[in-house]
């Protein structure tokens, strides 16, 4: 029992510091909009392509569809926990550049509330910040640099009844955007510009899952997702500051974000295939849409009714992905038992820059590590990913991703017979 509350103590630590350690997006492209979006994917879901809206699993937590939480067993207690370290190789019209980003991704738990009905809170990243870069500008120099994000503090529930389950999120979003710009002429002092949205919001997630056997080896299962259009909840600002004196950041125009700032309305559906008898196959594919056009992003006007900071028009994200997981012998030897995992995913991002588009595509594989003794499993993966932008190639940056998920399985709920 004490290592028990050992390992929720540290989920719970670990949860209030994952809102300032989330992993750095290291991109340029972050510094617009709320900048580079998540999909609430764990580690082993990341290895599958980033799927998850038809996935139903006992032993492996899915964020991305609350309705998944009723499948889990009684007796289970699940904590994820999910780390990631990237390189990227950039290059635009100035030259080559690489970079190095990392640390700590998600925290996730789960755990039934009876036979059919689950439970499932955590801290998954809903935007990342962090760039850095420089250029020269006519009689001086500039300096980029942004950090931040927006985390989601989620509880949601679910029940299933007949093959059908239904679940919802119920999530607080929170974080800080910092954008700055160093702007040093050659004959003047150098000032800092600095733009910063401070968000305090809530949203809604709604899932739906229907699982349908062919047969007692095989099923299929549909999934599908609803997040309603609301506006974000805080405060922006802009402050100029003269680095060369003692002289306070001066705020030239600030306001509340309700009503000038929205997230969209989400839809997402998947489709996915289990067969299971002494080899496991599961297959699953996606798609979701993000209506981020119909989602305002308005400019910063100051007190004269001059626009200091311009806003932004979005287009709609659309994201495809597909992905599959294949274990040789669910009762064979240790190693016949790994999963082994392959996906793949394509990406109209929601960024409209000077009139274009961001793309995305990458691959992905991994396998698990089932621990020694139990059923805790240590999820492994590798990914390349390609950004660029289209009609006009702004900047095209290529990722190497190294993800690493620890999937915590424990039984929590079993009573022992006393003889």
């Amino acid at each position: 029992m004490k290592s028990k509350i050992k390992i929720l103590g540290a989920a719970v630590a670990l949860m209030s510091f994952i809102g300032e350690a989330t992993a750095d997006s290291n991109t340029p492209y972050s510094m617009y909009g709320y900048g580079i979006l998540g999909d609430r994917s764990t580690s082993m879901q990341r290895q599958m392509g980033g799927v998850g809206i038809a996935m139903q699993s006992g032993r492996q937590i899915n964020v991305m569809n609350p309705a998944s939480y009723a499948s889990i067993d009684s007796l289970t207690f699940l904590w994820d926990m999910g780390a990631n370290m990237n390189m990227r190789w950039s290059k635009d019209n100035s030259g080559k550049d690489h970079g190095f980003g990392g640390g700590l991704d998600y925290v996730t738990m789960e755990f039934p509330l009876s036979k059919f009905m689950g439970m499932s809170i955590g801290m998954v990243p809903w935007t990342q910040v962090g760039y850095s870069f420089g250029d020269d500008i006519k009689f001086g120099a500039r300096q980029n640099q942004g950090n931040g994000g927006i985390t989601e503090a989620y509880a949601g529930v679910s029940g299933k009844i007949k093959g059908f389950s239904v679940g919802v999120n119920v999530s607080y979003n929170f974080g800080t955007i910092q954008n700055d710009v160093y702007s040093t002429p050659e004959s003047s002092t150098q000032s800092l510009f600095e733009h910063i949205m401070q968000v305090r919001d809530w949203n809604i997630v709604a899932g739906l899952q229907y699982k349908q056997p062919i047969n007692r080896y095989n099923s299929f299962t549909v999934g599908a997702t609803y997040s309603p259009k609301k506006s974000f909840h805080g405060n922006t600002w802009l402050t100029i500051q003269d680095l060369t004196s003692d002289s306070r950041p001066d705020t030239v125009a600030s306001g509340k974000m309700n009503g000038k700032y929205y997230s969209p309305q989400t839809f997402g559906v998947g489709l996915s295939y289990t067969h299971e008898k002494v080899h496991k196959i599961i297959v699953e594919a996606d798609f979701s849409l993000q209506q981020w056009s119909d989602a305002p992003f308005s400019s910063l006007i100051d007190d004269a009714g001059q626009v200091v900071f311009e806003g932004m028009k979005f287009n709609d994200r659309k994201r495809f992905s597909v992905g599959g997981e294949y274990t040789h012998n669910v009762r064979g030897s240790y190693f016949e038992r790994m999963p082994w995992r392959l996906g793949a995913f394509y990406t109209d991002d929601y960024l409209k820059i000077d009139g274009n588009t961001m793309k995305e595509y990458g691959i992905s594989l991994g396998t698990g590590f089932t621990a020694p003794g139990g059923k805790t499993m240590i999820n492994f993966g590798l990914e390349w990913r390609h950004r660029q932008t289209s009609p006009k190639n702004l900047l095209t940056e290529n990722y190497f991703n190294i993800m690493v998920g620890v999937n915590f399985n424990e039984v929590w709920f079993f009573k022992r017979k006393i003889n």
